[in-house]
C-alpha cells in the first residue's frame, strides 16, 4: 500500500533536523527517528545531535569560560582591582552549560511539533528499502514507511582498541561536558583538534592538563606553520605535552586515580603517571552498524564505514539519501550538514536543482589562541597546483589587546596561500589570534567569490582590529613548506 510519510529522517542531529523542517515547509508529511545510546560511561542526552549536546555548543561555552579566566588576569593591567588568585567552580559552569543544552533539546522538540513533524524516540533499522522498524523504551515495535528516507545518524567516539583498560576507565568528549564535578588532573590522549580544544579550556580554568601526542598535531590542517604555532602557544599557556608517546594501558589504583602507562618512542622506554581523568580523542565512527544497510543495498566505504553518496547526497539506493558526518568525503561540520539537509529537501520537494558546494568551507579550532581557516592548506595547495605555482603571503602581528597586559603574541600569525599566475586568486587563508572564527567568517565570503591578493590589498581594514592585519600582508615566501618564516 501507500507509504505513510513523504520523508523519514533517521537521526535528530543538525543535518537531519534541518532536512525534516525544510521538507515540512513544503507541506509534506515528515517523520524523524532519533535515539541516543548511552556512552560506555552511561552519558545520555536529548534531541539535537552531537553539535548541540556534546560538540560545538558546550565546547564554545566552556572555551568562553576559560577565556574569561584569562581576561581576569588581563583586567588588573587595565585598572580593575581583582584579588588573586581567582578560583573556578566546575559544577557551577557545568550546570549552566547543561541547562542551556537542555533548553535547546526542548526547543527542537517544540519546533518539530509546530511544523507538524512526527517525532519518534526510537532506534530504527531497515527491514526493506521503504520500511524502518524500531522498539520504543516500553518494548513496543513501531513500523514507519516512507517514500524517501534520509540517514543522518552522525558519529560516536572511537576508543583505542589496543590500550588495555581504555574502555573501562576512559571517557570521551561525549562524557566530558556532562560531568557534574571537575575532571581534575586530566590526560587528553591523541592529538585530534577536539583533544587540543578540550586541553586548552581545561588548562584555562586552572586544571593540570597533559596532552599525549603520538604524531603531528591537527592532522588535516595546515602543517607548515599553523599547527605547530597552536601547540607552541598552548605550551606557553600551561598545557603539557607528551610528544611521540602512545598509551599501552590504563589501570585503576586504590585511590581511584588512573595510572597510565605509555611508550616514549624517542627514549624507547615505558613511562607512567597517574591522573584523575583520561580522555580519548581517537576520532568518531559513523553510527550506522545497527541500521541494517547491507540488507537494503546502501553501499558504505569498507574502511571508514561511512555511506557513499553522490553530489546530490543520494546513496546507492535511489530514494535513500544521507547527509552529515556519516557521508564519505564530506567535512564533519555542523553548518555543512545543515546546508546539505536544507538543499536536499528543496530538491526533493521544492523543484530546486541546487547542490551543496563543499569548497571553501570556513572553520575554526577553539584553542586558547584560536585558529581559523578557509580554503586550502599550504600542503594541499602545493599538492594540487605544484610548488612553483604557489605564492604565500604571511606575517606575525600583535593584537592591540595584548599590549597593555603585556601578553606574548609570538604565535599570532596570518598566512594567505595564493596562485602565483595572473590575478593571484586566494586558495586559502589561515589566521591564528583572538576571535579567529569571527575574522575568518568575514573573509570567507570574499574567498568563496574568488577574491584575489590584489583585491585583498585594496580592501580598507577596520582600525585597530586583528582582522585589519589580513589586508596588509606584503611579505612573501615561495612554496613556504621549507622556507623560514619572517615577521613584520
Amino acid at each position: 500500500g501507500k507509504n505513510e510519510y513523504d520523508l523519514l529522517v533517521i537521526g535528530g542531529g543538525s543535518g537531519g533536523l534541518a532536512c525534516a523542517k525544510e521538507a515540512a515547509q513544503f507541506g509534506r508529511k515528515v517523520a524523524v527517528l532519533d535515539y541516543v545510546d548511552p556512552s560506555p560511561q552511561g552519558t545520555m542526552w536529548g534531541l539535537g545531535g552531537t553539535c548541540v549536546n556534546v560538540g560545538c555548543i558546550p565546547k564554545k561555552l566552556v572555551h568562553h569560560a576559560a577565556l574569561l579566566g584569562g581576561a581576569l588576569k588581563d583586567a588588573q593591567h587595565y585598572g580593575w582591582n581583582i584579588s588573586q588568585p581567582v578560583h573556578h567552580t566546575w559544577s557551577v559552569m557545568a550546570q549552566g552549560v547543561q541547562n542551556y543544552v537542555k533548553s535547546l533539546n526542548w526547543g527542537h522538540r517544540v519546533q518539530l511539533q509546530e511544523k507538524k513533524v512526527k517525532y519518534f524516540n526510537i532506534k530504527g533499522r531497515f527491514s526493506d528499502p521503504h520500511t524502518v522498524r524500531g522498539l520504543t523504551k516500553a518494548g513496543k515495535e513501531t513500523v514507519v514507511t516512507a517514500d524517501n528516507i534520509v540517514i543522518a545518524t552522525g558519529g560516536r567516539p572511537k576508543y583505542p582498541v589496543d590500550v588495555a583498560g581504555a574502555l573501562e576507565y576512559g571517557i570521551t568528549s561525549d562524557d566530558l561536558f556532562w560531568l557534574k564535578e571537575s575532571p581534575g588532573k586530566t590526560l587528553p590522549s591523541f592529538l585530534l583538534y577536539v583533544s587540543l580544544e578540550c586541553a586548552g579550556f581545561l588548562t584555562g580554568i586552572g586544571l593540570d592538563t597533559t596532552v599525549m601526542m603520538r604524531s603531528v598535531p591537527l592532522r588535516g590542517f595546515d602543517q607548515a606553520q599553523m599547527a605547530s604555532l597552536v601547540t607552541e602557544h598552548m605550551e606557553s599557556y600551561g598545557t603539557k605535552f607528551l610528544k611521540r608517546c602512545f598509551p599501552t594501558k590504563v589501570e585503576k589504583l586504590k585511590s581511584n586515580r588512573l595510572q597510565v602507562t605509555w611508550k616514549n618512542a624517542d627514549l624507547d622506554k615505558e613511562e607512567t603517571d597517574s591522573f584523575d581523568t583520561v580522555m580519548w580523542a581517537v576520532g568518531r565512527a559513523p553510527d550506522t552498524k545497527t541500521l541494517n544497510l547491507e540488507t537494503v543495498g546502501v553501499k558504505t566505504n569498507s574502511e571508514t564505514g561511512k555511506i557513499i553518496v553522490d553530489a546530490s547526497e543520494a546513496t546507492s539506493v535511489p530514494h535513500i539519501y544521507a547527509v552529515g558526518d556519516i557521508t564519505e568525503g564530506r567535512p564533519e561540520l555542523t553548518p555543512t550538514a545543515i546546508a546539505a539537509g536544507k538543499l536536499l529537501a528543496q530538491r526533493l520537494f521544492g523543484q530546486s536543482s541546487e547542490l551543496m558546494d563543499y569548497d571553501n568551507v570556513p572553520t575554526t579550532v577553539f584553542t586558547p589562541l584560536e585558529y581559523g581557516c578557509v580554503g586550502l592548506s599550504e600542503e594541499a595547495a602545493v599538492q594540487r597546483h605544484g610548488a612553483d605555482n604557489i605564492e604565500v603571503y604571511h606575517a606575525y602581528y600583535k593584537p592591540l589587546e595584548f599590549t597593555v597586559a603585556e601578553r606574548d603574541a609570538a604565535q599570532c600569525y596570518i598566512k594567505m596561500v595564493c596562485l602565483r599566475e595572473r590575478e593571484q586568486r586566494i586558495l586559502g587563508l589561515h589566521f591564528i589570534g583572538p576571535n579567529a572564527g569571527e575574522v575568518i567568517q568575514g573573509f570567507a565570503l570574499g574567498i568563496k567569490c574568488g577574491a584575489t591578493y590584489p583585491q585583498m590589498m585594496k580592501t580598507v581594514g577596520i582600525h585597530p582590529t586583528c582582522a585589519e592585519e589580513v589586508t596588509k600582508l606584503h611579505i612573501t615566501k615561495r612554496s613556504g613548506l621549507d622556507a623560514t618564516v619572517t615577521g613584520c
